[in-house]
């Protein structure tokens, strides 16, 4: 069977075959062009026309590591549809496995495998669904848009909204949602603060300047801060209605009698609609500033990542009708983040809907359950008649 024929499941085993993990760790991270290179041969010659966007400033710097995003179009006009989904996969402990974790292996309903659920079937169920296209003519441009590094830096989406492409009318993220539209997702913040005091012996504490117990300081006036925000905002949509923060690791000092020179927090913060990272950011500086001051330490604050803004599209959307309407399901919010933001700065109508369960993401043996297979190909054709014939 030649790579321009192969049904669903053959597309699925070549695309868990081909080893894309991205990872914050460069021994872990490899690149992803093989998933591109499969996915550019298969679209083509499914009468798409294909460009590579290379994707900078993720951990792979040469060559044999490079990150791509690929688009693919096909059909012309100012709207359509764009369905975007990453072709990267985390890290895993293949020990943990009890099938191989590289191939597709069908079993007990369930189709397993790293990336199964997330994501790369949902490129299979597009080559898939495309079947009942053949031949006819798109009124508006349907664009397949595979990205890189999404469960890193989310780097691939972010490039390629910097560039400002592609543009359509409106854009599904096949992330995995139980076949549940998902309208809404809280942003995420990882920031670090640094605070550099000046050590000494600990039997004269005016020898130095103890960064411990002004990071005690900082941590009570943080925790003001969260208690502020979850007064100021609140959204009924979410499970849980407001914004969180979390202190969630600290390391400072060396000896018990020396005066602490130097201590570092790590913390999130989950942002509801509404709550801007940058403004966030400035505040938390203008809130630590005059605690550096007073006990004579220097802060340094700065993001563990760029950050991923919160998402949201009105429930009344025609999208978000059309979705509900398709899957028979009410659209919902979600904990987890996508490049939903990223695609909606491109002014798409936006919304998250996949075949796969959050619950099998990340996890050992992975995988998709084969009922959702039928049910979600329906879905997508009704989309791509509805917004490109």
């Amino acid at each position: 069977m030649t790579p321009s024929t192969p049904d669903f499941f053959t597309h699925l085993d070549a695309l868990i075959a081909r080893p894309s993990i991205s990872s914050a760790n460069p021994d872990l991270d490899i690149s992803n062009t093989p998933v591109i290179d499969y996915l550019a041969e298969v679209f083509e010659a499914r009468g798409f026309s294909c460009e590579r966007v290379k994707s900078p400033g993720t951990s792979a710097q040469t060559q044999d590591n490079e990150k791509l995003n690929l688009i693919a179009t096909r059909g012309t006009g100012p709207g359509g549809l764009v369905l975007a989904g990453h072709t990267d996969t985390v890290p895993l402990d293949e020990a943990l496995w009890n099938v191989n974790p590289f191939r597709l292996t069908q079993k007990d309903g369930r189709l397993y495998g790293l990336g199964s659920t997330d994501m790369k079937s949902f490129f299979a169920l597009i080559l898939e669904a495309l079947k009942d296209f053949e031949g006819l003519s798109f009124k508006q441009p349907l664009i397949v848009l595979a990205t890189a590094d999404e469960e890193t830096s989310m780097q691939g989406a972010r490039t390629l909204a910097e560039l400002g492409r592609p543009k359509a009318r409106c854009a599904v993220i096949g992330e995995p949602t139980g076949m549940r539209p998902i309208n809404a997702h809280k942003g995420i913040m990882m920031e670090s603060i640094e605070l550099l005091g000046q050590s000494g012996h600990s039997s004269d504490p005016d020898l130095g300047h103890n960064a411990l117990d002004a990071m005690h300081s900082v941590i009570g006036e943080l925790i003001v801060f969260r208690q502020e925000m979850q007064a100021r905002y609140q959204n009924p949509m979410f499970t849980i209605p407001r914004p969180t923060l979390n202190l969630g690791c600290i390391h400072g000092g060396d000896n018990p009698n020396r005066i602490c020179g130097q201590c570092r927090l790590e913390f999130d913060i989950r942002l509801l609609p509404g709550m801007e990272i940058e403004a966030l950011r400035d505040e938390i500086r203008r809130r630590v500033s005059p605690i550096a001051d007073r006990f004579g330490v220097k802060a340094t604050i700065a993001p563990l990542f760029a950050g991923l803004p919160a998402f949201m599209t009105a429930p009344e959307n025609e999208l978000v009708k059309t979705a509900e309407r398709l899957t028979g399901h009410s659209a919902a919010t979600v904990a987890f983040g996508t490049e939903a933001p990223h695609l909606q700065r491109l002014g798409m109508d936006t919304i998250v809907l996949g075949p796969g369960d959050i619950d099998q993401a990340h996890q050992p043996d992975e995988y998709l359950e084969l009922d959702r297979i039928a049910p979600y190909l329906e879905t997508l054709k009704g989309l791509i008649r509805h917004y490109c014939l």
